[in-house]
């Protein structure tokens, strides 16, 4: 049997559809795993049942998240926010967090997680932190890896990989900034942008500011670990 996989899914401002990336759900079904779409709902206890139904939880990325839920005013660079979908999100990480389930969090999805468990994140790098910075927003192809990330021995980012150093897409101009004493950065960009925050206190929860399913499809052999490794600790909720 194949784990479940949530993908919280993004919608357009002004439409009523709901919406997720083909390669999320491509990377999930080639890493072993069968993907299912989450809509925004907003009642606890149906959160609570999405929560225990899943095997394990991809956060996906998509647009801004609304600097409110971590004390701050909007930045004048912040993007669109869909606030139906950061309150969804916010509760179902949390729940799953509790229940000690495999997340992976790409792009939006880290920032969301770091905001889940406390911290918090720059609205707009380019204007918030001082000095020269790497092209975040790559004019390439979504496959293409376009700078490296700089990851600590002994992470799971590491052992996933088998890897120091990574070379990754990218495509955001938000990152973590403050991340909480229960997390591991695990991976920085060599201009100090922070690229992969992990949990100390759980088996698989990782977030990464790249974008590794579209990496992961293109044959990148360490991005489709990522996915297999995620994919291999869902087999092991799922078995429990």
């Amino acid at each position: 049997m194949r784990p479940i996989i949530g993908i919280t899914a993004s919608k357009e401002l002004g439409h009523d559809h709901y919406s997720i990336e083909q390669a999320d759900t491509e990377a999930i079904m080639q890493a072993g795993g069968l993907p299912i779409m989450l809509p925004h709902l907003r009642r606890e206890e149906e959160i609570e049942q999405i929560a225990e139904h899943i095997d394990g939880l991809f956060a996906a990325g998509g647009y801004d998240i609304d600097p409110t839920l971590f004390g701050e005013e909007p930045h004048p660079n912040l993007g669109v926010i869909i606030p139906s979908r950061d309150a969804f999100e916010l509760q179902l990480m949390k729940k799953v967090l509790e229940l000690g389930k495999p997340i992976l969090g790409v792009c939006r999805g880290a920032q969301i997680l770091n905001i889940a468990v406390g911290g918090d994140m720059y609205q707009d790098i380019t204007d918030q932190i001082e000095g020269d910075l790497l092209q975040h927003k790559q004019q390439a192809p979504k496959f293409h890896g376009s700078h490296f990330v700089h990851v600590p021995e002994g992470s799971l980012l590491n052992r996933l990989t088998g890897s120091v150093k990574l070379t990754v897409n990218s495509r955001h101009h938000q990152a973590n900034r403050r991340v909480p004493d229960s997390f591991l950065i695990s991976g920085k960009a060599s201009d100090g942008v922070i690229e992969a925050i992990e949990s100390t206190e759980h088996r698989f929860v990782l977030g990464v500011q790249w974008h590794p399913e579209n990496m992961a499809i293109a044959s990148d052999e360490a991005s489709m670990k990522i996915f297999k490794g995620f994919i291999e600790a869902c087999m092991e909720e799922g078995n429990e």
